[in-house]
């Protein structure tokens, strides 16, 4: 029978890579961790390892028993710290996508310490693709993306809208509309791959059999803009992020008007979950958040 201390030998084996150096972390003989994975395989009837060259490396087995196991093993690690936890105090890690980590989480993450402050609360913001990862392996409880998910195990529910907009430098030599065939043609500085913006933009595109090259990529919203505002060439970011540069004048809104690139900020979590009171209430700010910018296609946000 498979137990949670199978599970957790297994983890380890995977996290140190050698089922010696996992015996050393878990205090054990290195036979009674050779032994735990052997019962592993005989039960589920699969090698979850190659051993090549004194190495072990996951077989697509255990690719996909590691995912569960992590799963299932951080899941009992946060039981027991929260039943342990009786006095309501605690913690939460959240995941945010880089557009959300920059334009809303500061502000939901002061209004909620104000309102509980004796939860600590961690935040990893990178790109969307990565966040799905960390949920999905519970290294993170709940998080905010601009992505689509890609994973059936995950929840996910719509909080707010958003749209990418091209923006240029004033004045750009490439004008202040475009086509998407055209787009192919100038020179792009776009988010990286994983990103939910590459991604839409991508699968946009691709609907017109337009594939880009961009000149520049970079995981910061910021080095893009700084890079547009120096004239090296457009790029498509939030409006939300953008619409107060469009405003002072700062870059100029570039109009693709056969390209749909509306797409709403998500809320997801795993869908075996366990969420606890103080990760409601978060939710609960999450429904409340009001955007510090105009509503979608404003007028001014178009200029």
């Amino acid at each position: 029978m498979v137990t949670l201390r199978h599970l957790k030998i297994f983890v380890t084996v995977c996290d140190c890579g050698s089922m010696t150096q996992a015996a050393g972390r878990l205090y054990l003989a290195q036979p009674a961790v050779s032994l735990a994975i052997r019962e592993l395989e005989e039960a589920y009837g699969v090698r979850l390892f190659d051993r090549i060259a004194r190495k072990l490396y996951l077989t697509p087995g255990g690719r996909r028993l590691e995912e569960y196991a992590r799963h299932i093993t951080a899941l009992f690690d946060e039981m027991e710290r929260e039943i342990k936890d009786g006095d309501g105090k605690g913690g939460m890690r959240i995941g945010a996508s880089i557009t959300i980590g920059t334009y809303l989480m500061p502000g939901l993450v002061r209004r909620f310490q104000a309102a509980y402050p004796s939860i600590s609360v961690r935040v990893a913001v990178c790109n969307s693709g990565d966040i799905e990862g960390y949920v999905l392996r519970n290294e993170v409880d709940f998080a905010m993306i601009e992505g689509v998910i890609h994973a059936d195990q995950l929840v996910c529910r719509n909080f707010m809208e958003d749209e990418l907009v091209f923006v240029g430098a004033p004045g750009n030599p490439w004008g202040n509309t475009a086509t998407a065939q055209e787009l192919a043609r100038l020179p792009l500085l776009l988010r990286e791959r994983g990103s939910g913006a590459r991604e839409l933009l991508e699968s946009a595109l691709l609907t017109h059999g337009v594939r880009v090259a961009p000149i520049w990529e970079s995981v910061s919203n910021e080095a893009l803009l700084q890079a547009v505002q120096a004239g090296l060439g457009i790029t498509a970011l939030s409006q939300r992020l953008v619409w107060q540069r469009l405003e002072e004048g700062s870059l100029a809104r570039v109009t693709v008007p056969d390209l749909d690139l509306h797409r709403a900020f998500s809320f997801i979590y795993h869908k075996d979950k366990y969420l606890t009171a103080a990760m409601k209430e978060f939710m609960g700010l999450i429904d409340e958040a009001q955007p510090d910018s105009p509503p979608l296609n404003n007028e001014s946000a178009k200029r």
